[in-house]
């Protein structure tokens, strides 16, 4: 099982305690005004830096097909040699894709077993272990990362792969609560829980029974959570879904060098329902996400989410401020040309974040 590498943890910039204001990116601190906190900003990438992933991350350098397929022989049935002479898989093929995800699991994060059925979401998983490396960063302020056990953490809407929640337990040994809307998504979690005695005990699911709710009916009153995190649904309609998982497909039959194919709007590539669209899109689910944290504010330390749209960071500005929150940062990941930001806000000021989690690390 992997361990994160012993770096210093990338700083995050923190807030002021007891200000308020409107955050903007990551990493650079700008001078508060009165009464408002400071906010967050992150300097443009440097030239040939727009692809790196997180320091930490095990895929920073790409993928080592030959040790996947001696790890996941499965995988050699998908891989093949690019124009260029390296070995590559077809991307637009969702089964390939799936296929490369088992063997990155097996190889690097110790899975026996990981599948979804078909239709569902497959993730790519550099992006998705980037996310929980800033997790980790974020958690940690500026310190020394460390895998800790006694850490929970609470993934919203975790889809029928499970990956955020397996990820952050065998990176970082964190204990998960995973909740999702569809049974079926869980069921097939639980599938991978029961053929991973590394997961067993460690994860445990919730059904969220409300189709308009986010924690309520989640959480519940004895817990308490170190970390919420999120992929919210990106689209605002089955139509609207379909018509992106088209595009998707015909983007990476460009990439390959490929004419674009005639092909039905498939989802196999980008998820069901839930996993891909909700009534109101991204910004919808943001807001319900940002209005509810506020009746759970002494039980979570920090709450967080993935936006995509960049449009929808500043309505999510204006309600947390609203809300009083003492800390908000936005976190830029970058992949390959995607771009996606994690959204992260508290409660609490920088001292009591310190004093709780130095607590529970420590098991006192």
């Amino acid at each position: 099982m992997p361990k994160p590498v012993n770096k210093t943890a990338a700083k995050p910039a923190t807030s002021a305690a007891g200000k308020r204001g409107k955050p903007s990116a990551p990493k650079s601190v700008v001078k508060p005004q009165v009464a408002k906190p400071k906010t967050v900003s992150k300097p443009k990438a440097k030239r040939g830096e727009q692809k790196r992933l997180h320091p930490r991350n095990l895929h920073i350098n790409g993928y080592d097909f030959p040790a996947l397929m001696v790890s996941f022989p499965k995988l050699k049935t998908f891989v093949r040699p690019t124009p260029y002479g390296a070995l590559s898989i077809d991307f637009a093929d969702p089964l390939a894709v799936k296929n490369l995800n088992a063997a990155l699991l097996k190889h690097h994060y110790g899975l026996a077993f990981w599948d979804i059925p078909k239709g569902a979401l497959c993730p790519p998983i550099p992006g998705r272990v980037d996310y929980l490396h800033y997790l980790a960063d974020l958690l940690f302020e500026g310190g020394k990362v460390k895998r800790a056990a006694a850490i929970r953490a609470l993934d919203i809407g975790t889809g029928a792969n499970g990956v955020y929640a397996i990820l952050g337990h065998q990176v970082y040994d964190w204990q998960f609560v995973a909740s999702d809307i569809n049974p079926q998504s869980l069921t097939n979690v639980q599938r991978i829980i029961d053929n991973n005695p590394s997961l067993q005990g460690h994860l445990s699911l919730r059904r969220q029974q409300d189709e308009k709710a986010v924690f309520k009916g989640i959480i519940q009153a004895s817990d308490r959570f170190e970390l919420t995190l999120c992929n919210p649904p990106f689209h605002g309609s089955l139509k609207e879904a379909s018509e992106g998982s088209l595009r998707k497909v015909r983007n990476l039959q460009l990439n390959c060098g490929e004419q674009p194919k005639a092909t039905s709007a498939t989802l196999n590539f980008g998820g069901q329902a839930a996993e891909l669209w909700c009534q109101g899109g991204e910004k919808q689910f943001l807001t319900t996400m940002i209005r509810e944290s506020h009746a759970f504010a002494e039980q979570c330390l920090w709450f967080t989410s993935l936006v995509s749209k960049q449009e929808n960071l500043k309505p999510c500005y204006q309600a947390l401020e609203k809300l009083g929150v003492d800390t908000v940062k936005t976190i830029e990941m970058r992949q390959g040309n995607k771009v996606t930001r994690v959204l992260a806000w508290s409660f609490h000021s920088q001292a009591k974040r310190l004093q709780w989690r130095n607590q529970v690390v420590s098991g006192t």
